[in-house]
């Protein structure tokens, strides 16, 4: 059975049996249990994640204390503070685990050291990068645009499964709701 990191990788680029092995040398598994952090504001984060299993959250709190869900993080996804993981800031975010999660991590060092000897690795992460940038596009301009039904209408049909995992306090802090708005929208 094909491991589900390779898997991952070859949806963009391929690799011999020989290069994945070199890639998966450069990563580190863990596990943390639901409610626990990966990251938490003033944090400097040196590890990206791949969720292996589980689901995670990544979200910052308001002067008022209400949080604001930035991203979700589910199976194949990969999460961080790519802020304070590239430019060695303080975090203002935190991520935490909403579900036990499997993880798989690659600190800043590591990466830079595998891109600067595997190009294909190097082409990889500029793909995944181009992919991010367009799905934050997509956020970004939903939030602008669409109303609170629209937003929630897109992310139940592009993500049913995160209404199965996630609770529906954290949908409605990612869509920028109230909870009561959001009971409203899924009735």
């Amino acid at each position: 059975m094909m491991h589900p990191l390779r898997k991952h990788i070859e949806e963009l680029i391929d690799l011999t049996d020989e290069e994945f092995e070199f890639v998966l040398q450069h990563f580190e598994p863990v596990k943390k249990r639901k409610h626990q952090h990966i990251v938490q504001e003033g944090d400097f984060v040196r590890k990206e994640y791949w969720v292996v299993k589980g689901c995670l959250k990544s979200c910052f709190f308001d002067d008022e204390g209400k949080e604001h869900i930035l991203q979700f993080g589910m199976e194949n996804w990969w999460i961080t503070d790519y802020e304070s993981f590239i430019k060695k800031t303080k975090s203002e975010i935190n991520i935490d685990c909403i579900e036990d999660s499997d993880l798989l991590y690659i600190t800043y060092e590591n990466r830079e050291r595998l891109t600067a000897q595997m190009h294909k690795m190097e082409r990889f992460w500029a793909k995944k990068s181009k992919y991010g940038r367009i799905a934050l596009q997509k956020r970004i301009l939903s939030l602008l645009k669409n109303s609170a039904k629209e937003r929630y209408d897109l992310l139940l049909e592009e993500y049913p499964q995160l209404f199965q995992r996630v609770p529906k306090k954290l949908i409605a802090a990612y869509l920028g709701v109230s909870r009561e708005t959001l009971s409203r929208l899924s009735s």
